[in-house]
């Protein structure tokens, strides 16, 4: 019996709702196990490694469960749910599903599944920590406690008779108690954490068995689940019925020892058996040639010490894994094994001898349909896409996932941060000091002891696992010291984690979470270290961003003190859900009526809902990629970085082409020189290059897989891009085309405060002197229609991103009331030059808001000439209590028939300040629809920076509007073109809310010299002061409209 194991009475004699036959007078007549903190389980067996047994070795290594001694009875089971446990069909575990079917309050369920998410309960509720019942630990409320019974059945065939039967469930949230055959088995608790029984004496062969199963939405555990996710409950992971022969493995560790020069290896192979036996070992390599077998006989416990010559190494890089088969007569198992090695080399974190860098997320269990019970497929396709996407490593936030995960990261190669099911963050938000209630509180220790057993057990023996945590955001008290001793008394070769431990006392490793840039480089500049850096939280991932991403990847590869980090999150955690009228969306905290909620919190990933990328992931991929491009040489050389771990760039091509703004010129193949050595610099020699440049020419590269990798990465899959400038421009003034003679402009009052303006090529303007604004634009060429749907105006306020709201800027601009500003005309004047070739209009003005005293006063110059009109203003702000910034500073209007965009500068996605590095500097076009990013939460979106030029286009692609951005800065401006306005985008809380605004036939587009950067201050550091655009400042920028 395993610590935390309590021992059942008699079977059949103790319901876990302590209702017995002459126990009615008190209500509940004791404390029900769920209410128990000092019954963690009852009458499981001791957690073990997690593994299928087979007849024989063969079988074992073809990793086909079906061939397994075990039966997955996951699938349709019949489902009642009552408001609490002791209300409803308490005596559910008497009948059958025979006769409960008949019965219409019992309903199929889908198992795995969350029964709030078919339909059952009161719904899905969010909160990232404040628990949703009150606080009282352990003690969760009696009569707001969902109860779901589930029942099933399953037969044996007499082949089964002699073995051990178990029955094991691999989630269950939150806990729970099992009948077989109408007689209690037993109770557990821990939701992310496999509990296993055995039935044995339970079953019968001659005919058909009866599973129940009640399931407790919440428990005494459910005080250190407190995870930043959904409130889900249910049986969400697979139910399997394992047969272990009378002679079986009970258990199974595999450690691998590297010698002190990291060549030669020792395999250490403990396995634990029921009773005497003859175990054969056989290890094969990836061609499944064997390279070791050895016999031995014994009981209890055999030890395997097998040397290996030279293996190959298992990293995030080259994920090479041998086969190691464990037999004996009727009974085998398989694992895999990666020979690695894990330590701290003078304080620097390194596998294998050599520095790693972990360029990571952290991942929750979650799809949109199906809440934490996730398909195998979708699992899978989660981590190709990291791997597509340049990421080697995974937090498991915040508890052990699906035994799956881990298996495909040993195949694919990604390092493992594996994390307890531990967070009790809520604790601290309710008046009290959180730890002295569970994780400084000597009567939780069992409880916190058992989570770290669980997991070390399970996923002793996956070699992607090199760090074990101790949970999340829980404080820090004696249980936690606890959990740290259990483990290292348990496994030394692995480091353990804990953020929560700032002094890193009971961690190997300090760990922060949302530090800024310059807190992260004190860290790392500290010269009296000896434990290294992890950022376990960093670029908080929600909405529009995160920005400055580059920053921090820089410092990680700067300074040997940091290990890396994790971004928070890799996915939305939207879940998909219907209004009324049959409109779909990702629906988030308080879109179930779920209250108290944390709103839209829980869409803070790198991938959207369904998990696709967002443009921060493809953002993120550009930062962390494996070859860095530093910068163009003299004599036609590129100087490159190598920030593979453990590879050279042999398996890579790189592609060459030069860009300018009107040709695309392909370079070739250039030749990558051979066993470059990780974390150095190289040169690549560009053959072929024009002597004579065009203004703002471009060098790109891209740097390719040669040959298919793994099942991640086709040949030719896209790893990472460079861009080096060859002919940068000193003024974006010499991109303008050539005007030709201008011709006369024919200017004319065609009232008191409207001006007409006509050139000669057939361009009629007019401009509203009482507002000081361009209000209409024809081309008399093409049509007598004005594109203008609204009058050519400024604005310094765009809609807020979930960065924004979260930190000082969204709040400053709410107080400054930036929202409210216009523009307010001071004085207009115009005159023509004498030839009649070009009107100049002189408008003076302020944008200000209701209330409040500061304002930005603009001088602003219009020439109209028979080409174009040039813009020139120059802001000065004034007055009391401006903002911090201005969320841009630009052009706007609306545009009739505006359906293509044409532009020169970065793309082809959408980019900003300190969120452009992953799209390069070209020749793009897209639909006014492509430009946009539809976030989850609607906000701010669809920007392009450092843009020369952009040509708005009609739906048969003749031109509209061009603008040329002029001397603000060499690099361009901005612009967008939405369906939407700023107004709209604020004011929509959900993409369906955004459609009813949809204004078909145009667009409305923003010129912005300048826009202000993302951040990450959602959670975290808000925009950097460098990607600021403070409002402090004076400006006088430029733009040309043609």
């Amino acid at each position: 019996m395993s610590q935390g194991n309590t021992p059942s009475a008699p079977l059949g004699q103790a319901p876990s709702s302590g209702l017995g036959p002459d126990q009615d007078r008190v209500v509940p007549p004791s404390t029900p196990d769920w209410n128990n903190l000092k019954v963690i389980h009852r009458n499981t067996l001791p957690p073990r490694a997690h593994f299928h047994l087979y007849q024989n070795a063969r079988d074992a290594l073809s990793r086909d469960v079906s061939l397994s001694k075990a039966q997955l009875l996951s699938g349709k089971w019949l489902f009642n749910l009552a408001k609490s446990p002791l209300q409803g069909p308490v005596d559910f575990r008497n009948q059958s599903p025979v006769q409960l079917a008949d019965t219409p309050d019992w309903v199929p369920v889908d198992v795995p599944g969350m029964w709030q998410l078919q339909g059952h309960g009161k719904g899905p509720q969010y909160t990232n920590l404040n628990f949703p019942w009150p606080v009282n630990p352990p003690h969760v409320p009696i009569d707001d406690n969902e109860c779901g019974r589930y029942v099933t059945e399953f037969t044996l065939d007499d082949q089964d008779k002699g073995h051990q039967l178990r029955l094991r469930f691999e989630g269950v949230d939150a806990a729970f108690t099992v009948w077989i055959n109408h007689r209690e088995v037993g109770y557990s608790q821990g939701s992310r954490n496999p509990s296993e029984f055995d039935i044995t004496q339970f079953v019968r062969f001659d005919n058909i068995n009866v599973l129940s199963v009640e399931v407790y939405q919440r428990c005494d555990g459910s005080y250190i689940e407190d995870q930043d996710q959904w409130w889900l409950s249910g049986i969400f992971r697979d139910v399997w019925l394992h047969k272990f022969p009378k002679t079986h493995f009970e258990d199974v560790q595999i450690q691998t020892a590297l010698d002190g020069k990291y060549k030669d290896a020792t395999l250490h192979v403990k396995v634990k058996l029921n009773s005497d036996a003859n175990v054969t070992l056989s290890l094969l390599d990836a061609d499944n040639v064997e390279i070791a077998r050895k016999t031995k006989a014994g009981e209890g416990t055999i030890h395997f010490d097998i040397p290996v010559k030279n293996p190959h190494k298992w990293t995030a890089e080259t994920p090479y894994l041998y086969q190691l088969a464990l037999s004996m007569p009727g009974c085998a198992l398989a694992e895999r094994v990666g020979f690695r090695r894990v330590e701290l080399l003078d304080g620097v974190f390194c596998v294998n001898g050599q520095p790693i860098k972990l360029r990571g997320v952290n991942r929750h269990e979650h799809h949109p349909d199906h809440g934490r019970a996730v398909p195998y497929e979708f699992l899978k396709q989660d981590l190709l896409l990291m791997k597509r996407h340049n990421i080697n490593a995974i937090r498991t936030s915040h508890y052990i996932n699906d035994p799956r995960l881990y298996e495909l990261a040993d195949e694919l190669g990604l390092w493992i941060l594996d994390e307890c099911d531990l967070e009790c963050h809520g604790l601290f938000v309710v008046g009290v000091d959180g730890n002295k209630l569970t994780s400084d509180n000597p009567e939780w220790k069992e409880a916190y002891l058992d989570r770290a057993r669980q997991m070390v057990m399970r996923d002793f023996n996956r070699p992607s696992i090199i760090l074990w945590s101790l949970g999340n955001e829980s404080g820090y008290g004696r249980n936690h010291r606890a959990m740290y001793k259990f483990i290292k008394s348990l496994d030394k070769s692995r480091l353990v984690h804990y953020e929560g431990d700032w002094r890193a006392e009971s961690a190997d490793i300090i760990s922060r979470m949302y530090h800024s840039v310059p807190d992260t480089e004190r860290y790392a500049k500290d010269r009296s270290w000896d434990k290294p850096v992890v950022l376990c939280e960093y670029i908080h991932a929600m909405g529009n961003g995160p920005g400055a991403i580059k920053e921090y990847i820089d410092l990680f590869y700067k300074y040997p003190r940091l290990m890396g980090g994790f971004v928070w999150e890799w996915a939305n955690h939207g879940l998909r859900t219907k209004t009324k009228d049959g409109r779909e969306y990702m629906g988030y905290g308080g879109d179930f009526g779920d209250d108290p909620n944390d709103y839209n919190f829980v869409l803070d990933g790198l991938c959207f809902s369904n998990h696709t990328p967002t443009p921060g992931l493809i953002e993120y991929t550009k930062a962390i990629e494996p070859v860095q491009t530093i910068g163009f040489e003299e004599g036609g050389h590129v100087r490159i970085v190598n920030r593979y771990d453990f590879l050279s760039l042999d398996h890579l091509v790189c592609h060459v082409s030069q860009v300018d703004s009107q040709f695309i010129l392909n370079l070739g193949v250039v030749h990558i020189p051979k066993g470059i050595k990780p974390h150095s610099e190289a040169v690549l020699i560009i053959a072929g290059m024009p002597s004579i440049l065009r203004p703002d020419t471009h060098l790109n590269l891209e740097f390719r897989l040669a040959a298919r990798t793994g099942d991640w990465g086709d040949a030719g899959h896209l790893v990472a891009t460079g861009q080096v400038p060859l002919n940068p421009i000193g003024t974006l003034k010499s991109l303008l085309p050539s005007a030709g003679p201008l011709g006369p402009v024919n200017t004319r009052l065609v009232s008191p405060s409207m001006l007409s303006i006509r050139g000669p090529r057939g361009i009629l303007w007019h401009f509203d002197l009482a507002i000081g604004a361009l209000v209409s634009w024809k081309n008399l060429k093409q049509s007598d229609e004005n594109i203008l749907a609204e009058p050519l105006g400024f604005e310094i306020y765009r809609a807020m991103t979930d960065n924004d709201r979260g930190c000082d800027f969204g709040r400053n601009w709410i107080n400054r009331r930036l929202h409210q500003a216009k523009f307010h005309l001071v004085e207009a004047a115009w005159k023509e030059d004498d030839v009649k070739e070009m009107t100049e209009i002189v408008v003076k003005g302020r944008i200000a808001p209701p209330v409040l005293n500061w304002a930005v006063e603009l001088t602003t110059t219009y020439w109209f000439t028979g080409w174009d009109v040039r813009i020139k203003v120059h802001a000065k702000p004034t007055g009391a209590l401006l903002p911090r910034a201005w969320g841009r500073f630009g052009l706007a209007t609306t545009l009739k028939g505006c359906e293509h965009v044409e532009w020169w500068g970065r793309g082809p996605g959408e980019s900003y300040r300190d969120k452009k590095m992953s799209q390069l500097v070209g020749g793009w076009e897209a639909s006014v629809d492509e430009l946009m990013t539809e976030y989850e939460f609607p906000q701010e979106t669809g920007n392009r920076t450092d843009v020369r030029w952009v040509n708005f286009k009609d739906e048969k692609k003749r031109s509209l509007l061009k603008a040329f951005y002029l001397d603000w800065h060499p690099e361009g401006g901005n612009f967008s073109a939405l369906r939407y306005s700023t107004k709209d985008l604020d004011e929509a809380k959900h993409p369906y809310e955004l459609h009813e605004k949809r204004r078909e036939g145009e667009a409305v587009i923003h010129l912005d010299w300048m826009h202000h950067g993302l951040g990450t201050g959602s959670c975290g550091p808000e925009t950097l002061k460098e990607y600021t655009l403070e409002a402090g400042k004076e400006y006088e920028c430029e733009i040309v409209l043609s």
